[in-house]
């Protein structure tokens, strides 16, 4: 990582690349195999799955930043790994409800 340590990455930062990398793949794999039909969920507005996607990452977005600004970045819990100390924030709880609501939202908008 001493290749790329100018850009600040952290593990949390990497995985969250990782995952929206993942995400667009399985995205694309989607309507390759499965063409998108537009459904009218509560919104009342036909949507695809991009649209719903889009909307999923907006809200994650907007509770990191609430949970930043409400909460903060405390550290729950400090995993030993090798030699080395993991520390687990709680931001990592507004992952779980911001991944919560994107399946919410895939659901019903």
């Amino acid at each position: 990582m001493d290749s790329i340590a100018w850009m600040a990455w952290t593990l949390p930062t990497a995985i969250f690349f990782v995952a929206l990398a993942c995400t667009l793949a399985v995205m694309t794999w989607l309507a390759a195999v499965y063409p998108e039909a537009e459904r009218v969920g509560i919104l009342r507005i036909p949507t695809t799955r991009g649209d719903r996607l889009f909307v999923s990452l907006i809200v994650a977005a907007v509770i990191h930043l609430a949970w930043i600004g409400l909460v903060g970045t405390n550290p729950i819990a400090t995993i030993p790994i090798g030699e080395e100390e993991f520390e687990i924030t709680s931001l990592w709880l507004a992952t779980v409800i911001s991944f919560a609501s994107g399946v919410v939202i895939f659901r019903t908008v």
